[in-house]
């Protein structure tokens, strides 16, 4: 899916930019995780929480909807013949076939085969290499076998942001992965939900706030910088997501009874709109969306949205300023880093209330 063309605007890149000191970015996440730093951006200004607030800014009949996909360990390190080569794995096509993008790429053919590093016998064939340099994997394991290969020789993908020169450490594996986690398939966390403790979930739980989980495993586009000054000719890459006939019944019976469809982060909210009818009620889902939201979007199932903060030029500071307002979000920011707020996957969070 795409998002409808923005409204009286041609969107730059130049127009989502903002100035980040490199020591506002987070390298180790609060701990406890709901110590966190929260800003509340509403209509009249801006207030200054914490994560442990969040249940003041919710309400009786409220629905929360946090994403519960599960990071598995996506890079992976090859070799074809005297060549290393540096894997970050994507996503399964239904074929089998994996997307995948390389590092040290061009000594790499269709046709080649890798042999994955510390992979208990795990190769690659090397299906097809497209014009952006990521490539199509055939592995030579299928189901268990595969993942337990990946969990043998793989690393976790972190943001390049995140300070590791040495790799992940230990305690990453435990950091970079939400309370909600079930569903394994993400190469990168979906960040606000990190921030959830069960002392947090019992609060709103205590409040009369119901809670239920999507899936959108979030791939390797969230690494990726946007390369077009015009904003209207990006292109996204797509995920792939699930909303169940269950979830989305319990959605829609609670805006029905006047309850606010909050989302913990991005992912979830671009797949709840993904999943949007016309009518603003919310089908079940199962399939992929590269959704594309940036102002002039129209928004139709979640009224509020708990977020982390996110980098200058990207897709999800364009979300957020749809969401939000664009001139109030660039003064929200610079508000958070004067203010000492830390910046994005282990850094504080938002709460932002819908514009109009």
């Amino acid at each position: 899916m795409t998002a409808p063309p923005a409204k009286g605007r041609d969107w730059r890149l130049a127009d989502f930019d903002y100035d980040l000191p490199a020591d506002r970015i987070a390298h180790q996440p609060a701990r406890p995780r709901d110590a966190a730093r929260l800003l509340h951006i509403h209509d009249s200004g801006l207030a200054d929480l914490s994560v442990s607030d969040l249940p003041s800014l919710l309400r009786p009949g409220d629905i929360l909807v946090a994403n519960d996909t599960k990071v598995f360990p996506a890079q992976l390190h090859a070799t074809r013949g005297n060549a290393r080569i540096g894997i970050t794995l994507d996503r399964p096509d239904a074929d089998g076939v994996w997307n995948a993008l390389v590092r040290n790429g061009r000594r790499v053919r269709s046709g080649d085969i890798l042999t994955i590093e510390h992979g208990n016998g795990l190769s690659a064939a090397v299906t097809v290499k497209h014009p952006d340099g990521s490539v199509g994997l055939r592995f030579s394991h299928e189901g268990d076998a595969l993942m337990a290969a990946f969990h043998a020789a793989g690393a976790l993908a972190l943001p390049p942001y995140i300070d590791r020169p040495g790799g992940p450490l230990p305690s990453d594996s435990n950091d970079y992965q939400t309370i909600f986690a079930n569903q394994l398939g993400a190469v990168a966390a979906p960040t606000a939900g990190l921030h959830f403790t069960p002392r947090l979930l019992a609060a709103i739980d205590a409040m009369g706030v119901r809670r239920v989980t999507v899936t959108l495993h979030v791939g390797i586009g969230t690494f990726l910088p946007v390369r077009v000054e015009r904003v209207a000719e990006h292109r996204m890459h797509a995920e792939r997501g699930v909303v169940t006939h269950a979830v989305a019944d319990t959605i829609n019976e609670a805006r029905q009874a006047g309850g606010r469809v909050v989302a913990v982060g991005t992912t979830s909210l671009r797949l709840l709109e993904s999943a949007a009818a016309e009518d603003g009620t919310l089908r079940s889902f199962a399939g992929e969306t590269a959704l594309f939201i940036t102002p002039g979007f129209r928004f139709r199932i979640v009224q509020a949205l708990m977020t982390n903060f996110h980098l200058p030029r990207s897709t999800l500071l364009m979300l957020v300023s749809a969401f939000r307002g664009r001139e109030r979000m660039l003064d929200a920011y610079r508000h958070a880093i004067m203010t000492g707020y830390r910046f994005h996957s282990y850094g504080d969070a938002c709460f932002l209330e819908r514009q109009g």
